[in-house]
């Protein structure tokens, strides 16, 4: 495999792969310790914030879950905005915890609208919070944040966002944008295997949590607070997965976080760039088109998964299919994290092989 282009998880550099092999060390140590202490300070930087932040060893989900869990109470009523699969996951977990669930739902591949969110709040005065998916890989998305959490803010509740697919690589500044809770996993744009997910939590977020109701242990962030105190975590941490994200924070730091953010939009500008010359069109609204993944209509008369088959088994390039709703109807490139110009030439090249091979031309 040439190319492992899919949102996630994604490639990680050698030195990540490196890191990720070290011996074990005792997690109650000192040496864990001073790790955890420059790891959990770095992601700080990165999420531009000064709240608490957290590391547990979980998928993405399992963030979203102790989003969820920490700071509502069975029977509050909280806002889902919707407008893809991982939106809709969101609001599913909040519903099988208790929560009283509305959705302020929103076409696929459109972007969630600031005034709608605030007609929404007004009407219904009983809403805590808010949960929502800043940048949705099912359809290639990224909602504005920064003016839905305006309205938020205006309206004195809750902001939890899943940016899982963009922290590291898209601007979401926590503390400037006023948001409460944000979640991110380490397979994205961190560039590190699958096995880390980290929460930051605002002060406004804690007294929220002081009064949820909600059942939790392993997610527990009080208990996450008072052990994160002495460097250490409640539970055994998947001790290598944090080897790795040291190593790829070090590499991100040397790079600098406005080139991090630079360069995923020049490479996103380049990969639309070749798609609409080949004739093909984005599936969402372009004005919202992410700058990590980007999700492309399927041609008519072409059927993609013999298309993604041709590629990942000739031309070793894996790309993903389309998710929930728009399976068989689009396919998706990912382009986070650890990705440069030579990679999207060589991926667009396989795309045009592949759409040639599937009997497509250009308009």
């Amino acid at each position: 495999m040439k190319q492992l282009r899919v949102p996630g998880p994604t490639p990680c550099p050698e030195g990540v792969l490196k890191a990720v092999a070290q011996q074990m060390i005792n997690h109650r140590g000192p040496h864990f310790q001073a790790i955890m202490e420059r790891v959990t300070g770095r992601l700080k930087e990165f999420f531009n914030t000064k709240n608490d932040l957290f590391i547990l060893t979980a998928s993405g989900t399992g963030g979203m879950e102790t989003a969820v869990v920490n700071h509502l109470s069975p029977g509050d009523k909280a806002l889902a905005i919707t407008n893809g699969y991982f939106g809709e996951r969101f609001a599913d977990i909040a519903r099988a915890f208790g929560a009283d669930v509305t959705r302020l739902e929103f076409p696929w591949g459109e972007g969630a609208q600031p005034a709608a969110l605030k007609a929404a709040l007004e009407k219904d005065k009983d809403i805590k919070a808010v949960i929502m998916v800043h940048n949705e890989t099912s359809t290639g998305l990224t909602n504005p944040v920064r003016e839905l959490a305006q309205v938020v803010r205006a309206a004195e509740r809750l902001m939890i966002v899943d940016a899982i697919s963009s922290m590291g690589a898209v601007e979401l500044p926590m503390d400037a944008w006023g948001v409460d809770v944000l979640v991110t996993a380490s397979q994205k744009g961190w560039m590190v295997p699958p096995g880390l997910a980290m929460i930051a939590v605002s002060p406004r977020a804690w007294l929220y949590s002081g009064q949820a109701k909600m059942p939790r242990y392993y997610w527990d962030l009080s208990k996450a607070r008072r052990f994160l105190e002495k460097g250490q975590t409640p539970w055994t941490p998947a001790i290598s997965m944090i080897y790795g994200l040291d190593s790829a924070l070090e590499m991100m730091a040397r790079e600098g976080q406005a080139n991090i953010i630079a360069r995923h939009r020049r490479v996103a500008d380049a990969v639309r760039g070749r798609v609409k010359a080949l004739g093909l069109k984005l599936f969402p609204d372009e004005k919202f088109a992410s700058n990590t993944v980007t999700c492309i209509r399927a041609p008519q008369g072409v059927d993609v998964k013999p298309m993604l088959k041709y590629l990942r088994e000739e031309e070793g390039i894996v790309l993903a299919g389309g998710q929930g709703a728009l399976d068989g109807k689009a396919f998706r490139i990912g382009h986070l994290g650890w990705v440069n110009d030579k990679d999207v030439d060589e991926i667009m090249k396989g795309v045009e092989k592949g759409l040639a091979r599937a009997g497509y031309v250009k308009a």
